[in-house]
């Protein structure tokens, strides 16, 4: 079967040249052959030079994503199969497998799709069209080789609701791919436990990326007295409890997750020092620097402020203003642990945003360490979208 072909305008291609996997509509200058949306195709340079084999999606600005390099290379089931072998392999050496996130995208070279694993159960989100006609294939695959290491998965949910599906001319899904299970799933990290709602909790369930930097908390908690924002189910609470905490506050907007949170500090056993509160950050930071509360560690999550860059002005302003107003709340000589999870929100920006807060109210910051994502999330060089996940350790001391 011969494949249509995409034919890039001379001189575009450049993040796909330094190793990216998308090619935008702006950059082709021609599709010639026949093809239907979610088709292989293959690519070329303006000058015929052969440059891969993809995806193609004309309803979507990102066109084309690319699976090879390699215009020979037939993508079929075995290379399929080699894709989420090679995931799994990685997975093994550099994570704790028990809930883990098992492909992450473009970064695992399986461009559009998302699969993590809970204990026994997978949760799969599917956000490209090309990928679409894979997924209950790839799913199969996946559960055969983790059953070749003793791993047999009891449930698959999707939870393939979310808007970017539309810019790909996709309907919005989630339920059961194949039998039905319990939808609440317990599991546990870093000695947490969690009950876990794949089928109504943000995303697919729970945020997986922090693992890690969750656990470079525990150390900075024993005795303390710790505030949790933007706590969500209580993760960075329940590691600071479960380090030892002499009291943990743990704040977040929705209803729904403070009664998430207050579970799992109960699973826990932590009912007595770790509480929860349903109460916009913003509105309360102020207030508890005004009855002159101050905290031994205080630990900032925020969602991401910015999902594109026309709004990032405003999501500076946000990001200032939380730590700042955190900085004034941490005793001297205690600790502030922020983050960004927003892409647009990039490691000079977000750096350059805390500096500011910190001189803003005359606090000295000593770094303790900076983190990113879990490497189950991989940060492909050259797919900037890989790298969202920021995550600072501060000493905060007064100007001295």
């Amino acid at each position: 079967m011969s494949l249509a072909i995409v034919t890039l305008k001379k001189g575009e291609g450049r993040l796909l040249k330094s190793g990216g996997a998308w090619i935008f509509n702006n950059e082709i200058g021609s599709i010639t052959g026949s093809f239907q949306n979610g088709d292989i195709v293959l690519v070329h340079d303006f000058d015929g030079y052969p440059l891969g084999r993809g995806f193609i999606n004309t309803n979507s600005k990102i066109t084309v994503r690319l699976l090879t390099r390699d215009e020979r290379q037939e993508i079929d089931d075995a290379f399929m199969e080699a894709r989420v072998r090679d995931a799994w392999e990685y997975r093994k050496k550099v994570v704790d497998t028990g809930c883990c996130r098992l492909i992450f995208g473009e970064a695992d070279f399986l461009p559009g799709l998302v699969v993590d694993k809970f204990s026994d159960v997978l949760v799969v989100q599917s956000l490209a069209l090309g990928i679409e006609r894979w997924k209950e294939k790839i799913v199969k695959m996946l559960k055969e080789i983790l059953e070749e290491d003793g791993i047999r998965i009891r449930g698959v949910y999707e939870r393939s609701d979310v808007k970017v599906r539309r810019q790909e001319g996709m309907e919005l899904y989630k339920g059961f791919l194949g039998e039905e299970f319990p939808t609440l799933v317990q599991i546990e990290e870093n000695g947490v436990k969690y009950e876990v709602d794949i089928k109504d909790g943000q995303k697919t369930g729970f945020f997986l990326d922090q693992k890690y930097n969750r656990l470079a908390i525990q150390r900075l908690c024993r005795n303390a007295k710790v505030l949790d924002c933007f706590t969500h189910t209580g993760s960075f609470a329940l590691n600071a409890g479960i380090a030892g905490a002499a009291s943990v506050t743990g704040v977040d907007a929705s209803a729904l997750a403070v009664e998430q949170a207050t579970r799992n500090a109960e699973l826990n056993g932590l009912s007595q020092s770790v509480k929860f509160i349903c109460e916009d950050v913003f509105e309360l930071l102020p207030k508890l620097e005004e009855t002159g509360e101050k905290f031994d560690v205080v630990i900032l999550d925020p969602p991401a402020f910015t999902k594109s860059r026309s709004s990032i002005k405003n999501a500076v302003k946000g990001y200032r203003e939380i730590n700042l107003r955190a900085m004034k709340l941490v005793k001297d000589g205690g600790f502030l642990a922020t983050c960004s999870c927003s892409h647009f929100m990039d490691y000079e920006l977000f750096t350059k945003t805390i500096g500011q807060a910190a001189k803003n109210v005359h606090k000295r910051l000593r770094q303790v360490e900076y983190r990113t994502q879990a490497p189950d999330h991989p940060i492909l060089w050259a797919a900037d979208e890989s790298y969202y996940l920021k995550f600072y350790i501060f000493q905060v001391c007064s100007e001295r």
